[in-house]
């Protein structure tokens, strides 16, 4: 689940190598991480609060499962945007009502209209803190008033460093719990409700993490 950006401040290169290795990891990201119960019960926690038929914008779609199916199968809308092509004909197969574009979290603009609700679940991670500010507040901005985001990320006190995933390079970022809630609040969300889930992937290359989720409601304009 990755973002890209074509105009941040770090440049067209470094989203490309992000992106490349998204496109090398491909499906083995399901099959390393299998059971993503976090992330299924941040879904039904919003799902529970939207109408049939509303518009979820899922950032970072990954292959699209578990979340974007999950919002399809509810009746949902669902648009997923993520850097990796490989990744969108993944999510595609997956969830074929769905709708996915190659689109940065940092480019996101009212092109896409208005959404009911945003997930972001471990795609803010492949950010520098520098710019996590900029795309919680484009989030924001595409949400209607009193829209919903639940988003995720990885418990750990680092900026933007260097770390190999499923074999593949990547640069990562993360934040203790109480920070990222006071990020998150900082760019005009209330916190509804949060969890911490202990999670170890299936794989010996992926040590056990501690993995944040925030339910939030965006305080409007």
């Amino acid at each position: 689940m990755t973002i890209e950006s074509g105009s941040g401040g770090l440049g067209d290169e470094y989203r490309a190598l992000q992106a490349e290795a998204f496109n090398r990891i491909g499906s083995r990201y399901d099959e390393a991480f299998p059971y993503k119960e976090g992330q299924v019960a941040a879904g039904e926690w919003m799902i529970k609060q939207l109408q049939p038929g509303a518009r979820v914008l899922d950032v970072g779609c990954g292959t699209g499962s578990p979340t974007a199916r999950q919002f399809a199968e509810a009746g949902c809308e669902v648009v997923g945007i993520d850097i990796s092509p490989v990744m969108l004909d993944l999510a595609r197969q997956h969830v074929p009502v769905g709708t996915f574009l190659e689109m940065d979290v940092l480019d996101l603009n009212g092109s896409l209209g208005t959404f009911d609700a945003v997930t972001a679940f471990f795609s803010l991670l492949m950010l520098p803190r520098a710019e996590i500010g900029k795309a919680l507040a484009n989030l924001r901005a595409v949400l209607a008033p009193g829209g919903l985001l639940s988003l995720s990320m990885v418990e750990f006190d680092l900026d933007d460093v260097p770390f190999q995933f499923l074999g593949a390079p990547i640069r990562v970022t993360g934040y203790v719990r109480d920070e990222l809630r006071a990020v998150v609040e900082g760019a005009g969300f209330t916190v509804l409700s949060e969890n911490h889930v202990s999670y170890a992937p299936a794989t010996t290359q992926s040590p056990p993490e501690i993995q944040l989720f925030l339910n939030c409601r965006s305080d409007g304009f």
